[in-house]
C-alpha cells in the first residue's frame, strides 16, 4: 500500500512538472534590439501612447520621444527639471509631464512638442495619469502626498486630494482609480467623479508596492513590490488573491491583455518576472528573462506585445561606498524585447 502510494505520487510529480514545462514554453520573451539615447543624468517611468505608435521617456530634463513602428528616437520635449513620467490626453492631442523640482507639470502640444503651460502642483510631482472617464489627468506628488488633479483643455487644476501616504504607482478602471501608497503598504482607491479616497486596502504579504499592472476584464491589479513580491489584489474588493516570489529592485509592473502576462521588471537583479494569467486566480511564473541591472520601469506597447525597458552603464561602486554609484555619460539606451515567434 505505501509502496503503491509512493508510486502514485512519483507519477503524479512527474506529471505536475510536465505541466509546468508546458507553462513555461506558453509564451517567452526575447530580446529584439536597443535603441541608444545617450546623454547625461537619470531616468525614471516611460509610457507608450498605442494610437500614436509613440513611446515616451524621461530623462532628466526632457522627455525622449520614440516612434513604436521602427523603435528610433524621433524627437525631444525640453524644458523640463526632473522629468519623471509622461500621460496623454489623446482627443486634445496633449501631454502631461511631471517636471519634479519645478513642482510644476508642463503641457505640451503633441504636434510640435513645445509647452503650452507650466501648471502648479505639490511638492515632488512623480506619477501621471490619464483618467478617460472623466477626462482628468491625475498628477501624484511624492513629498505632498497628494494628486492634483488637472483638467485638460484648460490646465487648471480642479482638486487636490490628500492621500495620507506616499503615490508611487496609479491605475484606473470603470470610474476608480487605484495608487500605491509605498509607505503605508496599501492601495488607496479614488472615485473619479467625487475625487474622493474610498477605500484602503491593505496588501500584506507585500511592502513598499510600487509599480502596478491591472487587467480590467478580470479585475485584478498587480503589485511588484519593494521585498521581491508580486502581489496581485481584486480590484473590486481589495482582497489578496496571492503573491509570488518575483525579483530584487522593482520601480514598475505591467499586465498585458493581450497574452495575459503580468511583467515586472526586477532592476537590481537585471531580470524580468512573466507571470501567466492561467484563470483570475491562478497564475504562472513562465519566465526570468535576462535582462541589465538598473533595468527596473517598464512600458509595454499593448498593439505589438513589445516590451521596454530604460538601461544604462554604471561606475564600479567601491567598497564602503554608500551613494549610488554614477551613471557612465551617453550609455542611457532603451532595450526592447519581444515574444517568440
Amino acid at each position: 500500500m505505501k509502496s503503491r502510494s509512493l508510486g502514485r505520487f512519483c507519477r503524479w510529480s512527474l506529471l505536475c512538472a510536465g505541466f509546468v514545462v508546458l507553462a513555461q514554453a506558453e509564451e517567452r520573451y526575447q530580446f529584439l534590439k536597443e535603441i541608444p539615447v545617450g546623454g547625461e543624468g537619470g531616468w525614471d517611468c516611460l509610457s507608450t501612447d498605442a494610437a500614436s505608435h509613440r513611446l515616451y521617456v524621461t530623462h532628466a530634463t526632457k522627455i525622449v520621444v520614440i516612434d513604436t513602428v521602427n523603435d528610433v528616437v524621433v524627437g525631444e520635449i525640453n524644458g523640463l527639471n526632473g522629468a519623471h513620467d509622461f500621460a496623454v490626453a489623446p482627443k486634445l492631442r496633449r501631454g502631461f509631464a511631471s517636471s519634479g523640482r519645478d513642482n510644476t507639470v508642463n503641457m505640451i502640444d503633441l504636434g510640435n512638442l513645445q509647452t503650452l503651460a507650466k501648471i502648479p502642483t505639490g511638492q515632488s510631482p512623480d506619477i501621471m495619469l490619464f483618467e478617460p472617464t472623466q477626462e482628468e489627468v491625475y498628477c501624484f506628488n511624492g513629498h505632498s502626498q497628494s494628486v492634483s488633479v488637472i483638467t485638460p483643455g484648460t490646465g487648471v487644476v480642479a482638486a487636490t486630494v490628500a492621500l495620507g501616504g506616499k503615490p508611487e504607482f496609479a491605475r484606473a478602471d470603470g470610474g476608480r482609480v487605484f495608487v500605491n501608497l509605498e509607505d503605508k503598504n496599501e492601495v488607496a482607491v479614488l472615485d473619479a467623479k467625487s475625487h474622493a479616497v474610498t477605500h484602503r486596502w491593505p496588501i500584506a504579504p507585500g511592502e513598499e508596492a510600487t509599480g502596478m499592472g491591472i487587467d480590467r476584464e478580470h479585475h485584478r491589479l498587480f503589485l511588484g513590490c519593494g521585498n521581491a513580491k508580486l502581489v496581485i489584489l481584486d480590484s473590486q474588493d481589495g482582497h489578496v488573491v496571492t503573491a509570488l516570489p518575483v525579483g530584487n529592485g522593482i520601480d514598475g509592473a505591467a499586465f498585458d491583455a493581450g497574452t495575459q502576462l503580468a511583467l515586472v521588471p526586477n532592476g537590481a537583479d537585471g531580470t524580468l518576472t512573466v507571470v501567466h494569467e492561467d484563470s483570475p486566480d491562478k497564475f504562472t511564473i513562465v519566465q526570468t528573462l535576462k535582462t541589465e541591472p538598473s533595468a527596473r520601469t517598464i512600458a509595454l506597447d499593448p498593439v505589438s506585445h513589445k516590451i521596454y525597458l530604460p538601461s544604462a552603464q554604471f561606475e564600479p561602486k567601491k567598497p564602503g561606498d554608500t551613494k549610488r554609484p554614477k551613471m557612465v555619460p551617453g550609455t542611457f539606451k532603451v532595450l526592447v524585447y519581444a515574444l517568440k515567434s
